[in-house]
């Protein structure tokens, strides 16, 4: 999986994690669904969900800034610096 593919993943899980979590969707649409009981226990779901949606987003931002700051020296030769092929 790609690096822009991670991120937008980890975006869009967590902000549709947090609009569950934070707003009462979630629990609406349960009660309309006649499952209002699970209610009680959506916390436990919710916030590690949250947890790891924003765990892979950072994941995400970490490889794509290792992988730009180890891009942006790879065109520096040996030659440049004075220093011998080989």
């Amino acid at each position: 999986m790609n690096r822009n593919r991670l991120m937008t993943l980890g975006l869009t899980g967590a902000a549709l994690t947090a609009l569950c979590c934070f707003t009462p969707i979630l629990v609406g649409l349960l009660g309309l669904l006649g499952l209002g009981a699970v209610t009680g226990y959506l916390d436990y779901v919710l916030l590690p969900a949250l947890a790891a949606f924003l765990g892979l987003a950072l994941y995400s931002l970490s490889r794509r800034n290792r992988d730009d700051v180890s891009g942006c020296c790879s065109h520096h030769s040996a030659k440049e610096h004075g220093k011998p092929e080989g």
